[in-house]
């Protein structure tokens, strides 16, 4: 399966995601702001939200980056800053009363950028090359939309063009024709208000100014805008959206026609099954087919008389309240009480923002099957020899550390074995005790993906996992490995259910019966990989060792729900953070042999250098083994 961050089908480049970020958190000195993309520019204030415009993804790399930078340095510097909000929505609200409203939104949101570039350029000049690629692009978009326009008859749509040419023209000889289909009065007075534009100084002056040149252009062009280009650019979601109300929930719409059915007998009724069940529609009562009926004989067959409800009424889903766990999903008895255990408080986000409104379900493995205890002894079989290698190693490590009893000494303790002083010109009766034998000083926190993309790697990944827990217990060293994924039939978005499997924990890894339960990991569905790294990082800051290390085993990207956009950046904070308070986190990427470019490029970005490929799978072990003996050497 492959994992991409994708809006209209189109891969995003995740380091640039990340840069955008960055660059946004650095102007704005708050690390709350967040970028996302958009059809078009702007910014919501209340969610701390930059909306990048997915219109310079066609570009290339270099345009691309310059361009995107330009609209976070807009929205964060200009509009956030020099914008009056109060302005804009005075404006919004005149604008929708005049008859070419879209014309006059645009051109507003048009007119007010190029305001705010000026500002822009002139508190920090050195974003002036930025803006001129910006204008560049935009220049020679609007040409062809002149001329394609022009061509298909939208006046509309040519005025805008045309207005976009003429206020970012560098040269007095670069005019384009505003309005050719006007008489000549229109056109001089046209001509003689938009130089106005230079004048502006406010959103207010703005405003004003372009409903001035719409009300102008009200006689001239028959109708708005057929093509819309840029939006407000302050995003206000209480302007947007209609509130629904009970009136919309009981609505019924009449019929086209008045005729009636005299028939009393409600003869014979006719049922036809239309069966629409699949994989993600299993649950019963949650499927049907609502059919608006707008033609037809209004008859008697139901009357006004009501029928009892039942709980497969879907009309009544939306007072169920939140969701619960499913037959579907047969956790056991401690999933189930883990959603009675744990309230779902919203009140702050501990593991990051874009995990807000993911719950945490950790689940315990049940005791292993006859069947698990079986092929856990398949695979203990099978890395045994490089168990023992390591094992070997480390115990000649050990040993090299160690200071053996020295004797001879000028000075020390005096030994029993004293003829030395009868026989020897210059005796050395001393010696010195070797120092105590040292343990491994370190605890390790294995995070296994159990996504549906592990599907074919999970056995080899359960080989490794069996190969490190059966070194470390050896060695006496504590760690715990889990699996980690989302429930994505589950998920909403007010609610994702994130489930930790505890294949071993920290306090039962040393034990002899310890293990069995690697074998249980099994892949699932979605994976959210910044939310378990946090997790797993708050349980290695509550251990006394001094050495902590974070390995997560993965097969690409993080995919989860509302995870596409902000997923690589949200893994990336929480590895950083899990490095700032002393824990090493290093990737081991799965591959398939034959990985795809830009994923690698993504697991760099997320993890630095802090990351090991293995192009296949049966090579795990080969490159776990090195690694346990890097970490284990440092401990001492």
């Amino acid at each position: 399966m492959e994992r991409f961050m994708m809006f209209n089908d189109q891969p995003i480049d995740s380091f640039l995601v990340m840069e955008l970020s960055d660059l946004a958190q650095t102007l704005a000195r708050d690390r709350g702001w967040t970028v996302e993309f958009a059809a078009h520019s702007g910014v919501h204030l209340a969610k701390q939200t930059i909306y990048v415009s997915q219109f310079w993804g066609v570009y290339p790399s270099p345009d691309k980056e310059q361009a995107m930078k330009s609209d976070v340095v807009l929205r964060m510097i200009g509009t956030r800053r020099h914008t009056d909000a109060g302005a804009v929505r005075a404006f919004r609200q005149t604008a929708e009363a005049q008859p070419l409203s879209k014309l006059s939104k645009q051109l507003f949101s048009f007119a007010e950028d190029l305001r705010l570039e000026a500002v822009c350029e002139r508190e920090r000049p050195g974003l002036k090359r930025w803006f001129r690629a910006r204008r560049r692009l935009y220049r020679r978009y609007f040409t062809q939309q002149w001329q394609a326009n022009r061509t298909r008859g939208a006046l509309a749509d040519q005025f805008l063009a045309a207005m976009y040419l003429r206020l970012t023209a560098d040269s007095p000889l670069d005019d384009v024709p505003l309005v050719p289909m006007a008489d000549e009065a229109r056109q001089a007075r046209l001509e003689a208000l938009w130089p106005q534009f230079y004048d502006v100084s406010s959103t207010a002056e703005t405003a004003r100014w372009t409903l001035t040149i719409v009300a102008l252009m009200e006689s001239v062009l028959p109708d708005d805008m057929v093509n819309t280009y840029t939006s407000l650019p302050i995003v206000d979601d209480g302007e947007d959206e209609r509130k629904m109300t009970i009136h919309d929930l009981k609505r019924t719409d009449p019929l086209e026609n008045r005729d009636t059915s005299n028939d009393s007998s409600n003869g014979d009724v006719h049922r036809q099954v239309m069966p629409t069940w699949h994989r993600e529609t299993s649950r019963t009562g949650g499927n049907f087919l609502r059919f608006e009926l707008e033609r037809g004989t209004r008859t008697g067959m139901l009357g006004d008389g009501a029928r009892p409800g039942d709980d497969s009424d879907q009309a009544l889903a939306i007072v169920q309240g939140t969701s619960r766990p499913t037959n579907r999903n047969e956790y056991g008895l401690e999933a189930h009480a883990s959603f009675d255990d744990h309230p779902r408080t919203r009140s702050g986000a501990p593991y990051g923002e874009a995990n807000r409104q993911a719950e945490l379900v950790l689940l315990p493995s049940p005791p292993p099957s006859p069947l698990h205890l079986e092929q856990y002894r398949a695979k203990q079989a099978a890395v045994a020899p490089y168990r023992k290698r390591l094992v070997r190693v480390m115990e000649q490590w050990l040993e090299h550390q160690r200071s053996a009893w020295r004797t001879n000494l000028p000075a020390g303790r005096l030994r029993k074995q004293l003829v030395p002083f009868f026989t020897d010109e210059r005796p050395r009766l001393f010696y010195k005790k070797g120092e105590p034998a040292r343990r491994f000083d370190a605890v390790f926190g294995l995070l296994v993906d159990c996504s549906a993309s592990m599907h074919d790697k999970m056995e080899e990944t359960k080989t490794g996992l069996v190969l490190c827990h059966e070194a470390l217990k050896t060695l006496r060293v504590p760690h715990a490995i889990v699996g980690f994924w989302e429930d994505a039939n589950e998920a909403t978005a007010s609610w994702q259910p994130n489930y930790m499997q505890t294949a071993v924990s920290f306090r039962r890894s040393l034990g002899p019966s310890s293990g069995p339960a690697i074998m249980q990991l099994e892949p699932h569905e979605d994976n959210r990989d910044g939310l378990a790294i946090r997790w797993m990082t708050e349980q290695l800051l509550g251990r006394p060792e001094a050495q902590k290390v974070l390995l997560v085993f993965s097969d690409g990207e993080p995919a989860a729900y509302g995870y596409e956009q902000n997923g690589i950046i949200d893994t990336h904070e929480a590895v950083a953070d899990a490095r700032r308070r002393g824990i090493e986190v290093v990737n081991l990427f799965l591959g398939r042999g034959a990985d795809d470019e830009s994923t690698r490029r993504t697991i760099e970005n997320i993890y630095g250098r802090f990351r090991v490929f293995v192009p296949h799978v049966s090579e795990l072990t080969d490159r776990l083994l090195p690694l346990l003996k890097m970490w284990l050497q440092r401990s001492l």
